[in-house]
């Protein structure tokens, strides 16, 4: 029973209770100063009569003042309890005819579907996801507002309780593939238990806030648990560790001694200032630049007029000594990080995650917290220029990790710093992937956004679990089918045109062929890996997939 429902009913037995109330004192009313004889039902009548201002004065005139009174109040009563009624039950009631019904159940044929347990902006990048491959979706929410805005937005959403058995049946999860849950941790365990009493078989995705709450929700029934804050963290981390690592860090194995890499350009490099052209990169370390990133913006395939700058990522493959004879190249004279030369601003989880990765590699760092604790070097709001200017983010330091928990807060701190500093490298956490490119129109080099993270990795335990290869990098890498390609060559099929995406491999007859080119023809069985934006690779599932 909802608020509106509770209301009527409440308004409607105090009105009954009133009525039958003035009937009784109006009976004995006419016996006792009237002298009037009357039956109880002709004193209700007269009652009905003036509250619904149908008849007045059947019995009138009243010779005694008490009988005089009591009409007179009932009148006022009777006015009053009709005013009351327009905003408690008509205005309402009107509303709820008149405005969009969010519907309290799905369609009886339903199936294969994944429900998901209220909607954040997490949930919006895995609902693309699921989306490109054709995976039907509802999203339940107990709160009617919420759930009426998703409706009107266009997704399929119903309003019920999900920590109720009776909500979990009302969308199927009998039926469905998956339940994702990301509310809070708390709340999750509680539709967890209460999943496993409804459908004891469903597949349950649990994404966590903290990740010490795992055990708890694993106990509690989730199959799979989610933490992505520590990749966030390695994400960001990694950026400076490339500078000192002998490896190739966050490359993805894509056959045997074939990899795929992103690949910062910093400043100093010997790359900074030449084209893509003139760099020579291809002939002299046989690698293949498939994409770029110039400034928030990726090119696949980038022009051979781009020029590369401090802050560009290149997408590259080849096979591992190429890659890191390239790597040599791109750092050749780029300095070691020294102490003072990296700056971590916000230590929550992500910033934890981002000094532990440094603390393993043996890289200084200097932590900026608003919170004071042993791990904090100086206490301060990001917001503050004195502050950032203290901890060397404007002078001295050669990088600076913004991983602060609000975004607005991590926009400010960019500008600040890019204003003050324009040769420092700037990594920021985002939250919302929608803030994404304000941060680098800010002036950040290198944004990691926890919403895609996070979608990235709820898809990949609801889809084929090998199907994306990646969760943390800027481009997205997965591995696809190639049936509805086959027998046609890549040029052709046109994949970069019409879609944004590379084709780095096939996968045929478990061999993996990474020289891939125009005139490569797709048989049957094919799988194909491609890399891209989400949009891209959204796109080529929708399009080719």
């Amino acid at each position: 029973m909802d608020k509106w429902q509770r209301r009527t009913l409440q308004f409607t037995l105090g009105l009954f209770g009133v009525m039958f109330a003035y009937a009784v004192f109006y009976y004995a009313g006419m016996t006792v100063f009237e002298r009037r004889s009357i039956t109880f039902f002709h004193a209700l009548q007269v009652v009905v009569e003036t509250f619904t201002t149908t008849g007045f004065g059947s019995d009138s005139p009243w010779s005694s003042p008490v009988m005089n009174a009591f009409v007179i109040v009932m009148d006022l009563t009777g006015v009053a309890l009709i005013f009351l009624a327009f905003p408690v039950l008509l205005f309402p009631f009107l509303d709820e005819v008149l405005s969009t019904t969010v519907p309290r159940s799905v369609e009886e044929d339903l199936e294969d579907h994944v429900v998901i347990c209220s909607y954040t902006e997490r949930v919006r990048t895995l609902i693309e996801e699921l989306e490109s491959r054709d995976i039907p979706y509802v999203i339940v929410d107990a709160d009617r507002d919420r759930a009426l805005d998703l409706y009107e937005d266009g997704h399929r959403v119903v309003y019920a309780d999900p920590e109720t058995v009776e909500g979990l049946e009302r969308v199927r999860l009998d039926a469905a593939r998956a339940l994702v849950v990301d509310r809070s941790d708390c709340v999750d365990t509680s539709i967890v238990l209460t999943a496993r009493e409804a459908a004891d078989d469903i597949t349950i995705v649990s994404v966590l806030e903290n990740p010490e709450h795992a055990t708890y929700h694993r106990l509690a029934g989730a199959d799979h648990v989610l933490c992505p804050r520590p990749l966030l963290g390695e994400s960001l981390a990694s950026r400076v560790l490339a500078t000192v690592s002998p490896e190739l860090e966050g490359s993805i194995e894509i056959g045997e001694d074939f990899e795929i890499v992103e690949l910062p350009v910093y400043c100093g490099s010997p790359l900074v200032g030449q084209t893509l052209a003139s760099s020579g990169i291809r002939e002299q370390t046989g690698v293949h630049v498939i994409g770029a990133w110039f400034r928030g913006t990726f090119e696949t395939p980038p022009s051979a007029d781009a020029t590369i700058t401090n802050g560009t990522v290149l997408l590259v493959t080849g096979h591992s000594e190429e890659l890191n004879t390239l790597k040599e190249r791109v750092l050749a004279d780029v300095r070691p990080v020294d102490p003072g030369e990296t700056v971590v601003v916000g230590h929550g989880q992500v910033g934890q995650m981002v000094t532990d990765q440094l603390d393993e590699h043996g890289v200084p760092y200097t932590v900026v917290d608003v919170v004071d604790s042993p791990d904090v070097d100086i206490v301060g709001d990001a917001t503050d220029p004195e502050v950032l200017r203290e901890a060397g983010c404007c002078r001295g330091a050669k990088t600076v990790i913004i991983a602060v928990p609000d975004d607005t807060t991590a926009e400010f701190a960019t500008l600040v710093i890019r204003e003050e500093s324009p040769a420092i490298e700037i990594i920021v956490r985002a939250n919302e992937s929608r803030n994404v490119t304000k941060l680098y129109r800010a002036g950040a080099d290198y944004v990691s956004s926890l919403a895609t993270v996070s979608g990235r990795m709820t898809a990949g335990a609801i889809v084929e679990e090998d199907d994306i290869l990646d969760f943390g990098k800027q481009v997205n890498v997965v591995r696809t089918s190639g049936a509805e390609l086959a027998g046609r060559t890549l040029g052709e099929v046109r994949v970069r045109t019409r879609t944004g995406c590379t084709v780095v491999a096939i996968e045929r007859d478990g061999e993996v062929l990474t020289d891939v080119g125009p005139a490569v023809r797709v048989e049957e069985g094919d799988d194909l890996i491609i890399a891209g934006t989400d949009e891209g690779v959204r796109r080529f599932n929708e399009i080719l997939g």
